[in-house]
C-alpha cells in the first residue's frame, strides 16, 4: 500500500528539498535563445543614445508652430536635412526646420517633429506647417527605452527572441546563463524493445524514453539516454549508479508499481534517500522521487500518459528549481463540453483537446486509459480536477494547460 502525497505536498518537498545550482557560464549571443538568464541585466549606456524621430517629417520648434492652421501655415525657413546614422551639424534658430527621416538624429535647437502630412512646401527653401506642433511630439528622447543601472532583463528569465533584440542593443555580446542541466533517462520493463524493431507478441516499443527525453530537451535539458535495463535490481542499481555519476538528475521510467518485478523504490533507496512513493492523483499515482548526493531521482509509471504528464508536472518544476528559471504557465480558458465524473479521492488530470466554438473554446475530454499512446497525441493540453470534487457539469469554465 503506497502513503501518498497531495500535488501540493509534492511541491513543498522540492522546494524545500532541492535549491538553484551555481553553473553560470557564458555563451555568445546568438547562442543564447531559449537559455536561462543567471544574472540581472542592467543597461550600461542610454538607448537610444540621441533623441530620435519617429515620422518622416520636419524637425522644429514647437513655439514656431503654435497658432498655425492650413488656413494660416507656420512659414519656416529650411535649414538643412538631416541624414541616416548622422549627428546634424546645424543647430535649428528662430523660424526654422530641417528636414528629418524616421529614425534620425534630432537637430539641436529643435524640440519636436511635425509629419509630412502636415506641411507645404513652397520650392523657394521654405515650408508651411499647417499643424501646430507640440514639445516632445514624434519623438523618442535619448534613454526612452533604457538608461544606465536600469534592470532591463531579470535572473531566471528564459530567452526569447525580442529578449536577444533587447541584449543587442544595449551591446550585451557575452551573455551569463546557467548552464544546462544533464538528465539521464532510463527505460526499464522485460517487455520493451526499442523504436527501430518490430515487437514479438507480448512486446511494446519503448515510447516513454523518447518522449520523457524530447520534453526534458524541449525544457533546455541535455539528455543521456541509457536505453533499457530489463527488469533486475542489480541491473537497475548499476545503470542508476552511473547515470548519477554522469547526470544532474535522473528518471527512471517503469517499475514504480508495487509489483513483485517493480524495483524502482529499492534502487532509488539503495543509491540516496527515498523522499515519497506516490501522488493522490490520476493517473500516476505510483511516481516516485529520491535524492541522491543532492541530485533528484524520479521514479515514473510505465504508462506513457502518466508518465508524461507526471514529467510536465513535477520534473520539470523541479528542474526549474535547478535552473533558478522563472516560469510562467500557459493556459486558455475553455468550457467542458461534456459531464465528468471524479471521485477517487485523488486529484484527476484529464487529457482535452481545445476546439473553436463562436468567441471561445471547447474543451473536449480525450477518453483513453493512461497507457494508450493515442491519449497523448491526440491532445492540446489536459485539466486538473482537484480531489475533492466529485465531478465537473458540461458548461463548466475551465483552465486547460497547454501541452
Amino acid at each position: 500500500m503506497l502513503k501518498v502525497k497531495t500535488p501540493k505536498e509534492v511541491m513543498e518537498i522540492i522546494k524545500s528539498e532541492f535549491f538553484p545550482l551555481e553553473n553560470c557560464e557564458y555563451v555568445p549571443l546568438e547562442e543564447a535563445l531559449g537559455r536561462v538568464l543567471s544574472k540581472d541585466i542592467k543597461a550600461e549606456e542610454f538607448v537610444p543614445n540621441f533623441d530620435r524621430s519617429t515620422v518622416d517629417g520636419w524637425a522644429v520648434r514647437a513655439c514656431d508652430s503654435f497658432g498655425c492652421s492650413e488656413a494660416v501655415p507656420a512659414e519656416l525657413k529650411i535649414a538643412g536635412e538631416v541624414k541616416m546614422g548622422e549627428k546634424p551639424h546645424f543647430e535649428l534658430k528662430e523660424g526654422c526646420c530641417a528636414q528629418i527621416p524616421t529614425g534620425g538624429a534630432l537637430p539641436q535647437g529643435a524640440d519636436c517633429v511635425q509629419m509630412l502630412e502636415y506641411s507645404e512646401s513652397y520650392g523657394d527653401g521654405s515650408v508651411g506647417i499647417l499643424k501646430a506642433a507640440a514639445p516632445g511630439q514624434n519623438l523618442i528622447r535619448r534613454g526612452d527605452d533604457v538608461y544606465p543601472g536600469k534592470r532591463v532583463l531579470e535572473k531566471g528569465r528564459v530567452l526569447r527572441p525580442q529578449d536577444i533584440g533587447a541584449l543587442a542593443a544595449m551591446g550585451v555580446v557575452s551573455v551569463p546563463v546557467a548552464k544546462r542541466l544533464k538528465i539521464g533517462v532510463i527505460s526499464t520493463g522485460d517487455e520493451l524493445v526499442t523504436a527501430d524493431k518490430k515487437p514479438n507478441y507480448g512486446e511494446i516499443r519503448d515510447v516513454n524514453g523518447y518522449a520523457i527525453s524530447a520534453l526534458l530537451r524541449e525544457f533546455g535539458a541535455e539528455v543521456i539516454y541509457y536505453g533499457i535495463i530489463k527488469d533486475s535490481e542489480e541491473l537497475l542499481l548499476r545503470w542508476a549508479e552511473k547515470a548519477l555519476k554522469d547526470c544532474d538528475g535522473l528518471i527512471i521510467s517503469g517499475g514504480s508499481s508495487v509489483g513483485q518485478k517493480d524495483g524502482a523504490e529499492k534502487v532509488i533507496s539503495a543509491v540516496g534517500e527515498l523522499l515519497f512513493h506516490g501522488i493522490a492523483v490520476k493517473p500516476g499515482k505510483p511516481t516516485i522521487m529520491g535524492k541522491a548526493g543532492g541530485k533528484p531521482v524520479f521514479g515514473l509509471p510505465g504508462h506513457p500518459a502518466a508518465a508524461f504528464l507526471m514529467t510536465k508536472l513535477f520534473v520539470l518544476p523541479l528542474l526549474s528549481v535547478l535552473m533558478g528559471r522563472k516560469d510562467k504557465e500557459y493556459c486558455v480558458s475553455a468550457v467542458l463540453s461534456e459531464n465528468i465524473s471524479a471521485n477517487h479521492g485523488r486529484a484527476e488530470i484529464l487529457s482535452v483537446r481545445l476546439k473553436k466554438e463562436g468567441s471561445g473554446m471547447i474543451a473536449e475530454p480525450v477518453r483513453g486509459k493512461s497507457g494508450l499512446i493515442s491519449v497523448l497525441s491526440s491532445s492540446d493540453g489536459y485539466i486538473i480536477i482537484e480531489r475533492d470534487r466529485e465531478g465537473l457539469p458540461a458548461g463548466s469554465e475551465v483552465q486547460v494547460y497547454l501541452n
